[in-house]
């Protein structure tokens, strides 16, 4: 085993550290034929025995032709591949369960295109396919499957091509160091009980009543709802961004705290309620806060924030 896994990493291996471009040469491009191609054989046998039995001399010709046309079919294949350059992309998190999407670019520098590409990221997973122009880029991406929250390796991507004929498969392995963030699945559970707590940089009137105050810098926590677009446009984006201040009133905070979660549910289920109420939260624009054992998020909002707190639960534990 340890002989197979060695021959299957050095033929396989993506050059240099996973995550530069990529071009196939001949040394990574393997050909066989196809189910098409073993019957195509056994019928031009068949053409051949009965031609040389009956001694015929346009059975040998047409035998030949045949033979002849699925070489060029074969050369064609590989020529499909052969010298193309792929580059990984970045990819997207996505929940548990979606379909995970591995973005890759493919290049070519050759003046004809390069056609039915295909590609699939193990045997049970969606087969894509894509086609490269002459001297153009094409962009695609890999589903796979996703079933649990963390990250998610590239498995190893086969790319394949039956072009032109398909009497030959010509294919190659991929496998760039790329990896997706599986955020855990959303369950739906009410929202824990709001507190009231002042926005930072407000005072508080006595009458309870909000009334505008002034301005302040906008902070990476702060949604984009609350800036003042208007006010901001003001000085020609010289200045960073602004936010309303209020006098009077609280913002109402929410704190997303493991304890709240029952102690008699799993600790996957747990996360995934937590996560329904990061999402009830953000739908609702509330300010809120993640409290998980051995890590804390302050309170705040908008994408940046629901993001950080996916991904803190997305990773428990570290």
């Amino acid at each position: 085993m340890g002989l197979i896994a060695e021959l299957k990493r050095r033929l396989f291996r993506w050059q240099s550290d996973g995550s530069a471009p990529l071009r196939l040469t001949q040394r990574r491009i393997f050909v066989l034929p196809t189910r098409a191609g073993l019957l195509f054989f056994v019928a031009l046998v068949a053409m051949l025995t009965g031609a040389i039995n009956y001694n015929l001399a346009l059975g040998h010709a047409l035998v030949f032709l045949l033979a002849g046309l699925g070489l060029v079919g074969m050369v064609h294949a590989f020529r499909n591949l052969h010298g193309m350059v792929i580059t990984p992309g970045r990819c997207q998190p996505v929940f548990s369960g979606d379909h995970a999407l591995f973005p890759l670019q493919f290049s070519s520098d050759r003046a004809m295109p390069r056609l039915a590409l295909q590609l699939q990221a193990g045997a049970d997973q969606p087969t894509v396919t894509t086609a490269v122009a002459a001297q153009g880029l094409a962009e695609i991406s890999v589903p796979v499957t996703t079933s649990r929250r963390g990250w998610l390796e590239l498995p190893r991507t086969r790319l394949f091509t039956t072009y032109p004929l398909g009497l030959f498969v010509a294919w190659s392995y991929l496998q760039p160091a790329m990896r997706c963030l599986v955020y855990p699945r959303p369950r739906a559970s009410p929202l824990p009980p709001l507190q009231s707590a002042p926005r930072a940089g407000e005072q508080h009137g006595e009458d309870g009543q909000e009334d505008f105050s002034g301005f302040r810098a906008r902070q990476p926590a702060d949604s984009p709802r609350h800036v003042a677009w208007k006010a901001s446009a003001r000085d020609g984006g010289q200045r960073p961004l602004l936010v309303k201040l209020f006098a009077g009133g609280a913002q109402r905070e929410l704190q997303l705290n493991w304890s709240l979660t029952p102690d008699t549910m799993t600790v996957d289920t747990r996360i995934e309620i937590i996560a329904g109420w990061v999402m009830a939260a953000e739908a609702e624009d509330a300010c809120y806060g993640l409290r998980l054992p051995g890590r804390e998020i302050p309170p705040g909002s908008g994408d940046a924030h629901r993001h950080r707190c996916l991904e803190a639960l997305a990773l428990y534990p570290e």
